[in-house]
């Protein structure tokens, strides 16, 4: 697998908050913890304390999730090790796309397992274990919903509704007989009861080798260990106050904030129903249902049936460090700003925040795509030119004749600017007339190089054809390549692509990795 690595500034797909992070911008040091770098993990590892009672309950809940799993050697041996209080995980979560997804859910967790792999050789008398955090409490299944692959897009149908981890998989059947080249694996994950047990199937299937091991948070047992902050969000609002005060430095900063928080940050979770809770009076309604609560129902409601509460964007980041002996958090720009508002909620509830290391960043290029680049003949940093732009210097660079008009512009604009002082002498009202003709002018001069440029495209057609084919194949409707292909794209050509992935990726060179496709 052929790599070359492209710098995130030259790609301009990412925001100023994200690069800014990157490199350390001192403005926005007080939004985050440690640094991320592997030296910075000695502090983490520090900070972060991780009670006994804590452990033992998260060793029976994956216990009793992996029960029924056929599970390989390294997740045997990950499991057991979290039992023991020199080990630490390292984090990325995910929602239950079907199939995985984009790439990038690939990327997250190659990421993860070579983070834990890095930190293992620099900290040898630490355990790493690289988690799967499942957004099995999501209920957004419009995002959820569909796949792309093969440059289609599938979509699964279902009236359900409620956490999507709790789906019913006894239709899905049908869907997946639909979908040509789907491997097995996948056929039989999707046998499983639900989405969250068939997605802890696939990921077992495609990363058990590496030691992967799936959280799924959506346990009693687990939320107990929450119940002090469902009691303060719901009845004093604390995070939302924190949360607006942070957003709102970061936003004085000149940056933009990715998430909001509400006066209560938990669902009333049930089934086929997963909707917010506000307050209403002495009363505490569940919108879009016929639930009412008073404060009473809901103390006992934390106290006995926590399972029921579940938290949203902004809480469930706290909800995995409080369950989980957890260093790092490994995800995507979004991810990486939204948890940047979250640094003071962290500190009232006295967590330890996680080091935010982004995830590996990548572009797949296959052979009969890599021919076509390089017979066009640019720089690989140069695919991420917008594509407008991109096709103007592709008719430039085949041009037999010069097309801009630069030095005439300037010719002319300074002509004007003599005419200008000539006329500040006979009569100054002159001037705003010999200003008006001057922009004129140069409007008329860049309409002729328009047309110039657009004359070179129709005689540069075959490679202007060839360059839009590759852009289309690499940015499918503008996008990067990774939010919208499916990794089966790859795989099924190439069944040691994770493999190379897990080779070539580093989990802390930050840089944009252009791979093509094969051994």
């Amino acid at each position: 697998m052929a790599i070359e690595k492209v710098d995130l500034q030259k790609t301009k797909r990412f925001g100023k908050l994200f690069l800014d992070y990157l490199e350390g911008k001192a403005e926005l040091r007080e939004f985050y913890g440690g640094t991320p770098e592997i030296e910075s993990f000695k502090a983490q590892i520090a900070n972060k304390k991780f009670a006994a009672e804590k452990r033992k309950i998260l060793c029976q809940t994956l216990e009793e999730q992996y029960d029924k799993l056929p599970v390989t050697d390294h997740v045997k041996k990950n499991l057991q090790l979290l039992a023991e209080e020199n080990t630490y995980t390292i984090t990325t979560g995910h929602q239950l796309n079907l199939f995985t997804g984009p790439l990038y859910f690939i990327y997250k967790i190659v990421t993860v397992i070579n983070t834990c792999r890095e930190l293992s050789a620099a900290y040898p008398d630490h355990n790493f274990v690289p988690v799967y955090w499942m957004a099995s409490e999501d209920h957004d299944f419009e995002e959820i919903n569909h796949f792309r692959f093969n440059e289609k897009k599938y979509t699964w149908n279902t009236d359900q509704s409620g956490a999507v981890g709790h789906f019913d998989l006894s239709t899905f059947q049908n869907f997946i007989d639909a979908i040509p080249g789907v491997p097995d694996f996948f056929k039989k994950a999707y046998k499983e009861q639900s989405l969250a047990d068939a997605a802890r199937n696939y990921v077992n299937h495609l990363f058990g080798d590496y030691g992967i091991i799936v959280v799924d948070a959506d346990r009693r047992e687990l939320k107990q260990q929450i119940s002090d902050v469902m009691t303060d969000d719901l009845f004093h609002h604390t995070s939302k106050r924190l949360v607006d005060e942070q957003s709102e430095k970061i936003n004085n900063l000149g940056y933009k904030t990715q998430v909001s928080a509400r006066s209560i940050n938990f669902f009333y979770l049930a089934e086929q129903l997963r909707e917010r809770i506000e307050v209403k009076g002495e009363k505490y309604e569940v919108l879009n249902s016929a639930l009412t609560l008073d404060k009473k129902e809901l103390v006992s409601l934390i106290q006995k049936e926590p399972e029921k509460l579940s938290p949203n964007v902004i809480l469930r980041p706290l909800y995995q460090e409080k369950i989980l002996p957890n260093l790092a958090y490994i995800g995507g720009p979004a991810e990486v700003a939204y948890w940047m508002q979250l640094k003071t909620v962290f500190d009232h509830y006295e967590e330890a925040f996680p080091i935010l290391m982004p995830r590996n960043f990548g572009l797949v290029v296959p052979a009969y795509v890599r021919k076509k680049w390089d017979k066009i003949g640019f720089e690989t940093a140069e695919l991420f030119t917008e594509k407008h732009q991109l096709l103007a210097k592709t008719a430039t660079k085949y041009a037999d004749h010069k097309i801009y008009l630069n030095g005439q512009v300037k010719e002319v604009l300074d002509l004007f600017n003599s005419i200008k002082e000539q006329a500040q002498i006979i009569d100054p009202t002159l001037m705003d007339h010999v200003e008006a003709q001057q922009a004129k002018a140069k409007h008329s001069l860049e309409v002729i190089e328009k047309k110039f440029i657009r004359a070179e495209k129709r005689q540069q057609s075959d490679k202007l054809r060839q360059m839009e084919s590759v852009l289309d194949h690499l940015f499918p409707n503008g996008s990067l390549q990774e939010r919208t292909n499916n990794f089966l794209d790859f795989y099924l050509e190439n069944t040691a692509f994770i493999a190379q992935l897990i080779t070539y990726f580093d989990p802390f060179d930050y840089r944009f990795y252009v791979m093509d496709n094969g051994g």
